[in-house]
């Protein structure tokens, strides 16, 4: 089958396949930690978050238009799981909730959902970014200093364990492990260092895939020397191994159908469709800002790839899924070209369960840490914060409090947050542009100009009122609507009670340009 049949059928590309094939390596090696932990942290099997990374992976990765993105479960939504399964009382009612939002997800696809995420604000998308560089530095640093307690895909600022972010860094120092520290110093350094490499044969392999593979190598020098410094299993990734903890047959779980009569599981399966469907546009958007191409995505396709893969997911005993930002940046980090990539680590996910389970629990956590360390700061760095400062208190203000929020709650909650300070940022403006008022041209005795802006609406009357008020007495002034399209009936209003009551008891004139069609209008 020649490249363009394959395309066509199954709407990848081969044309850059050795920079997506190494790509996508590295992008399964980051989530298939992520996927088990998600599982852990959902109180489902562990298998389940493999599942929806290889369906993610494949098949959504197939159906999308987003070349870059990358589907799989989503820590965003791991209480949602955890609650969900103790509602319902067993893991294979609450498969049947997946598979339904799935359902609602393609139908809001075909409704053209999808252009929601237009609606979000460019500030709020970087201070999502930059919130998700943050929160991946900070928790990394505990995997790096050889302190696993917490699971390596969480990103919530609160632990279920009882610590946060900042304790975690505090216990870490105090019970550090000398053999991560090396292996995350070590990989740091090829990670740092690799952009600077002048060998162009040795740079075009991606440097996190020598990161774990250098990580493997040195505790496994730690080991045959015997001298007490490796890293044990707990220190490691931990996948369960086919013929010894589990059977094939016991990977896959298929939902319990009996549970549609409890009206519990519609409530669930339309609460996870909105907010995988929020996550998932979130996601694209900052996924289409970060391509060095700048592709953008076809948003109702994607909601309509998401609910295929979640009701697939949910058919055969996976989580449900999102597109992950942290994924997708690595992904983009790793030199990924097209969507290839994310199909390749899906292949990935499956072969490593199926075939070679005893090699991946050799990776250490440290060496994952140290990808998403520098994954994080790329996301967060420096020049992202004086750009938007460069930018104005508008688009600053809500960059910055979307970062907070982010931080200290979770995606969501901090995304709606930004979005609240956003609006009200353009509230505020549209209140102070009720009109123009060229204090340079204006001379003393002569008559007070206001021009109207071409919208005026009832956010503009409180300025209005306040200017009004404040004329002097004996002064003139004109009211110039001559450029306005719409002047809200409570400004008029405004305007006509002054005019008739406040101007004549301060002896003055107004003057009216424009103003009747609008008169008019409402008469």
């Amino acid at each position: 089958m020649d490249k363009s049949k394959f395309n066509r059928l199954t709407g990848l590309n081969l044309s850059y396949f050795k920079n997506d094939a190494l790509s996508g390596i590295v992008v399964f090696l980051v989530a298939l930690p992520l996927c088990l932990g998600i599982a852990l942290a959902s109180g489902a099997p562990l298998f389940s978050g493999i599942i929806t990374g290889v369906v993610g992976g494949v098949l959504v990765a197939m159906l999308s238009g987003s070349q870059l993105a990358v589907s799989g479960p989503a820590a965003g939504l791991a209480v949602i799981v955890l609650n969900a399964i103790e509602d319902i009382g067993f893991f294979e009612g609450f498969l049947v909730a997946v598979v339904l939002a799935g359902v609602i997800q393609l139908v809001l696809g075909f409704l053209k959902a999808g252009t929601i995420g237009n609606y979000f604000p460019s500030s709020v998308i970087k201070g999502m970014l930059a919130a998700i560089g943050i929160l991946l530095i900070i928790k990394q640093i505990p995997h790096a200093f050889g302190y696993d307690k917490d699971y390596l895909g969480d990103l919530d600022f609160w632990q279920v364990n009882h610590e946060n972010a900042l304790s975690a860094i505090v216990n870490a120092f105090n019970q550090m492990s000398l053999a991560a520290v090396i292996i995350s110093i070590a990989s740091l350094a090829i990670l740092i260092g690799w952009n600077y490499l002048k060998i162009k044969s040795l740079k075009s392999i991606p440097a996190p895939l020598l990161v774990v593979f250098l990580g493997v190598a040195i505790n496994q020098l730690f080991i045959y020397l015997g001298n007490g410094m490796a890293l044990s299993q707990d220190h490691l990734v931990t996948i369960p191994e086919l013929g010894t903890d589990t059977n094939f047959s016991e990977l896959f779980t298929f939902p319990d159908f009996s549970v549609l009569s409890d009206p519990k599981i519609y409530t669930i399966a339309i609460t996870i469709a909105i907010v995988a469907s929020l996550e998932t546009l979130l996601s694209i958007e900052a996924v289409d800002k970060l391509d060095p191409q700048k592709r953008r995505t076809p948003l109702n396709r994607e909601l309509k790839a998401q609910g295929v893969g979640n009701i697939f997911a949910g058919l055969i005993g996976g989580l449900p899924m999102t597109a992950v930002i942290v994924r997708g940046s690595v992904n983009i980090n790793s030199g990924a070209k097209t969507k290839l990539s994310a199909f390749l680590h899906g292949l990935f996910l499956m072969a490593s369960v199926l075939a070679i389970p005893q090699i991946i629990n050799l990776i250490p956590y440290a060496s994952l840490a140290a990808i998403l360390l520098v994954t994080g700061y790329k996301l967060a760095n420096a020049g992202l914060f004086k750009q938007m400062y460069r930018t104005g208190r508008g688009q600053f203000y809500p960059f910055i409090i979307t970062i907070l929020a982010i931080v200290f709650t979770d995606l969501l909650i901090g995304i709606i947050i930004g979005l609240v300070v956003g609006i009200l940022n353009i509230l505020l403006k549209n209140m102070k542009n009720t009109y123009s008022f060229d204090a340079k041209l204006h001379q003393e005795g002569d008559p007070v100009r206001l021009v109207l802006s071409e919208e005026v609406t009832f956010l503009n009357k409180a300025s209005m009122v306040k200017t009004l008020d404040s004329l002097p007495e004996n002064s003139q002034v004109i009211i110039d609507a001559s450029n306005s399209v719409y002047i809200d009936y409570d400004v008029l209003e405004a305007i006509t009670t002054f005019k008739n009551e406040g101007a004549k008891y301060k002896d003055i004139q107004v003057d009216f340009i424009g103003l009747e069609k609008f008169y008019d209008k409402y008469n």
